[in-house]
């Protein structure tokens, strides 16, 4: 994930450029602007998730397209004359858009009261979908080299795995997840992240034949044969899967890391009660099921996935206590010293 510094002028002016509304789409107009993911999970949305809304509700729906970083620049950006109504963030933007007071109180709905404990972010935002982070590995390649499938964070440190790994940079959520997770299971964390350092730079580090952030790349680096296994998320998997190459997903035993898909009401929204309804619509048991399809694990208690969708997402209270959350409200601010130290120390 890439933050604003990193963008270049020209793009980040096109982003914080205000949507292009069509006239009088402000107060009095019945179109709700939603910020969100595109892909597969933009195409559940616009196809299946918006028209009943937009039936039942009596308004438009308008899609508005990006990564978590351009969506929370467009809503900084436009703060003191909002266009969007909803933001839908990966969970470590969503955090820097509650600290900058860009998420407006949520009136909690009817649905918030069965999702997990996980899915609440205090009272300006709420996770609609988890996904893990854990290990990947080439089935195919482990069986013919005679491996058992991977079981641990620790086993990356095994010495027949080098040259045949890939991690995410610490530029992605993933790769700075696995800091985290190296850091927590060798008695430090967000607060004395040395551990973590010392023990990827030493005993992970050597064995990584490539730190690769882009989700693309990463595939490639699967098919080509040149690693056979990684740190990665459940629905990258779940995705690459999809194309029938034989990969597959390791909760490890110390626990996989929790990522969330969060929304929140725009401080200041056009639309504010219907961008409340929205949300909690996010959060009923029908749509939780159908963004199970887009991978996103459900964070309502009560929906019911056939055993074949289930095996591929965190699912289900025990699944769901067993996921390790982190604090980023307290990781965010770390996260530019972490990333000088990395280039420094990992990635050298």
């Amino acid at each position: 994930m890439r933050t604003l510094r990193s963008l270049t002028p020209i793009v980040l002016a096109m982003l914080l450029a205000p949507l292009p509304l069509t006239p009088g789409a402000r107060a009095d107009d019945k179109t709700l602007y939603v910020g969100s993911y595109g892909g597969s999970y933009e195409t559940i949305m616009k196809q299946q998730v918006i028209p009943p809304f937009e039936k039942t509700a009596g308004v438009q729906v308008q899609y508005v397209s990006g990564n978590s970083s351009e969506t929370l620049a467009k809503i900084q950006a436009q703060k003191g004359h909002e266009d969007l109504d909803v933001a839908v963030l990966d969970d470590g933007p969503m955090y820097q858009a509650k600290s900058l007071g860009l998420c407006g109180k949520l009136k909690t709905g009817p649905n918030y009261a069965d999702i997990y404990d996980l899915a609440k972010m205090g009272d300006d935002a709420v996770a609609t979908g988890v996904v893990a982070t854990g290990l990947a590995y080439d089935a195919r390649a482990f069986e013919k080299a005679g491996w058992p499938a991977p079981t641990s964070w620790a086993d990356l440190a095994d010495k027949k795995y080098a040259g045949k790994i890939a991690i995410p940079g610490i530029d992605n959520t993933y790769g700075l997840v696995a800091l985290l997770m190296y850091a927590r299971q060798n008695g430090g964390g967000i607060d004395n992240i040395d551990p973590g350092f010392a023990y990827m730079a030493k005993t992970i580090a050597p064995n990584v034949r490539a730190f690769e952030s882009s989700p693309g790349r990463m595939s490639e680096l699967f098919q080509s044969g040149e690693v056979s296994l990684a740190i990665w998320g459940s629905g990258r998997v779940n995705a690459l899967a999809d194309t029938g190459f034989p990969i597959k997903f390791v909760y490890p035993k110390e626990g996989a890391a929790a990522l969330l898909i969060t929304a929140c009401v725009v401080n200041g929204a056009p639309h504010d009660a219907t961008a409340q309804a929205f949300v909690d619509y996010l959060l009923s048991p029908s749509v939780q099921a159908l963004l199970a399809n887009a991978g996103n694990g459900p964070v309502n208690k009560k929906v019911t996935l056939s055993p074949e969708l289930a095996a591929r997402l965190p699912y289900g209270p025990e699944q769901i206590s067993k996921l390790v959350a982190f604090d980023w409200s307290k990781v965010n601010p770390k996260r530019d010293d972490w990333t000088k130290r990395w280039n420094r120390e990992i990635e050298r």
